[in-house]
């Protein structure tokens, strides 16, 4: 180990000569409170920023605060965003070529989450972060490099690694608030809930593209028929709406507030910082959102409850196409979100295919069943519940006939929640309807095998594993498009998601035919539990600094929508 003048030595030596001289900087430096790695050094000013690490061994932070796993996840999300604001109040605009003068962190947006940039323990702080070194077209700024590394990263880690220099009751409502939230999780199931939205909530947001909550919207409150209390984890109560196991609908006019509603539930599956609003709607971990998704590819899914015997097909118990059509991928997205392990599924009506979501009884009596091979959910969504423990929340502001199935129905007026259950109910008898239930047996689904060397990671003999943007992975030659898995929030998430695709193709090459896709999930999440997300790291990717965890929804979301990838049945 070098101490840390040694690089004013080295940046002074490399000054003015061209770009690759930075590579004499590898190596770690003694930097007397912090100890500097550079594991990566770019070799071109235009290329990915060069990979750094700090490793503080007299952190302070109280060993309380990263007591468990819960705390932990949220006390490293906080370190990474104080982080993030040192950067942003030292580093001032760029100086020098291509991505010179980059410094950032893999700071997260209104989620809460696991990430790789921190990690902590009683013995160490560890931070990674990139930096783009300063060229002048491809020649060497030394004086900025110095500048960077000896002035501006030692006043960034000052004030944002050190206990003594955060606001102590700043950090404790970030690690309070995020532990309240998986403690209310966790009461869902025994409470027979599905979600939970406190009161005074605030869940519209700033714009279509901002996810920072609506200056001035209408706070949530919750009819007093469906209110329930939960407890924190210091066993305060809270008040809000519970969404009861079941079919829920949430119903009203336009642009009262159903889809906030909706969103709100689909993303309270992560947990959300203070001041979001949304700190406290809290949705089982295992919602998935469900939509049509017209052009994605089917692999050998069983969709045969909602697909039957269409023309020129025939059987669908293994149905495959590169070219799905809106019905049928949807009825492929329910089969594989309850395939990955999901018991409570999300719908939107402006996001689904009408013929697969209802057939009225006038459409029934000009197209005969023998003429239609389509079973709607309407004629699965109670069984689903019955038979299979598989709750429904759907957004329905067309089709009175769910009527008859829901156990819940929510009315938004005004962004306002009201209990409209018995109204429902009283207006299914007085006008009852005469459509004939159209599903010919019982739900079933038969199990998948993956084939992980149909997963291929290299283009050529490169191997190739990112993301681009939130919605596109790619994972060798190809790109995944994953632009209508809404779960997903965050790129860091795709690259991860990309990382576990490959463990999958590295760990399973030799396993026998009876590994399911739900056995491969169970055994990434058993690893990343243990190891951390540096399990998913390829060789030569030691201490990745930018993944971010997905849930196992959406690496199986990926790995369906992976062109290359085959099933067995």
């Amino acid at each position: 180990m070098k101490l840390g003048e040694e690089i004013i030595s080295i940046l002074n030596r490399i000054d003015g000569r061209g770009y690759k001289a930075y590579l004499d900087l590898k190596g770690s430096y003694d930097f007397n409170y912090f100890t500097l790695f550079i594991d990566h050094v770019q070799r071109d000013p235009f290329a990915s920023p060069s990979l750094l690490r700090v490793e503080i061994p007299d952190h302070s932070f109280p060993r309380e605060l990263y007591q468990n796993k819960t705390r932990k996840i949220a006390l490293e999300d906080y370190i990474s965003r104080a982080f993030a604001e040192g950067i942003e109040k030292r580093v001032k605009g760029r100086k020098g070529s291509g991505k010179s003068g980059i410094l950032r962190i893999d700071q997260g947006r209104q989620e809460v989450m696991e990430r790789s940039c921190v990690n902590i323990s009683p013995r160490v702080l560890e931070i990674r972060f990139e930096l783009g070194l300063p060229a002048r077209g491809r020649r060497i700024m030394g004086s900025e490099a110095q500048k960077l590394l000896t002035r501006v990263l030692p006043e960034i880690v000052s004030c944002s690694c050190f206990y003594g220099n955060l606001p102590a009751p700043e950090i404790a409502r970030h690690v309070q608030g995020y532990e309240d939230a998986e403690h209310i999780r966790q009461q869902l199931v025994k409470e027979g809930l599905v979600a939970f939205i406190a009161n005074d909530s605030i869940l519209p947001r700033e714009s279509g593209i901002s996810p920072k909550p609506l200056p001035r919207a209408v706070a949530f409150k919750s009819p007093d028929k469906i209110t329930v209390s939960l407890e924190t984890a210091d066993g305060n109560l809270v008040q809000g709406m519970g969404i009861p196991e079941g079919v829920t609908l949430i119903v009203g006019g336009g642009y009262h507030g159903k889809s906030t509603l909706l969103q709100a539930v689909e993303l309270g599956v992560y947990n959300q910082l203070p001041g979001d609003g949304r700190e406290l709607v809290i949705t089982r971990e295992d919602a998935v959102k469900i939509r049509a998704e017209d052009g994605r590819r089917i692999e050998k899914v069983d969709v045969s409850s909602f697909i039957h015997h269409p023309p020129g097909v025939g059987d669908t118990t293994d149905f495959s196409t590169e070219n799905a059509s809106g019905s049928t991928s949807q009825a492929a997205n329910i089969i594989e979100a309850l395939e990955a392990g999901s018991k409570l599924l999300l719908f939107d009506e402006d996001t689904s295919a009408t013929n697969f979501m209802i057939r009225d009884e006038r459409m029934q009596r000009l197209v005969n069943k023998d003429k239609e091979p389509i079973t709607p959910f309407i004629d699965r969504v109670g069984e689903l519940y019955h038979d299979q423990g598989v709750s429904t929340v759907l957004v329905m502001g067309g089709s009175g006939d769910y009527f008859q199935e829901a156990d819940t129905v929510i009315m938004m007026d005004h962004y306002q929640p009201r209990d409209v259950t018995m109204d429902a109910r009283n207006i299914a008898r007085e006008m009852p309807i005469n459509r004939k239930t159209e599903a010919p047996g019982k739900f079933h689904y038969q199990k998948r095998h993956p084939r992980p060397e149909s997963i291929q990671p290299y283009k050529g003999q490169r191997l190739k594993l990112d993301s681009r943007g939130i919605s596109t992975l790619i994972i060798g030659a190809l790109m995944v498009d994953l632009s209508s898995v809404e779960q997903l929030v965050e790129s860091s998430q795709t690259r991860a998601i990309s990382y576990a695709l490959y463990q999958l193709a590295r760990n399973y090459p030799h396993r026998n035919s009876s590994v399911t896709v739900k056995n491969v999930l169970d055994d990434l999440d058993e690893e990343i539990n243990r190891n951390g997300l540096d399990y998913l790291a390829p060789p030569g990717r030691k201490n990745p600094h930018n993944l971010a965890r997905p849930r196992r929804y959406e690496i199986a979301a990926a790995l369906n929508r992976l062109r290359s990838c085959k099933m067995n049945i």
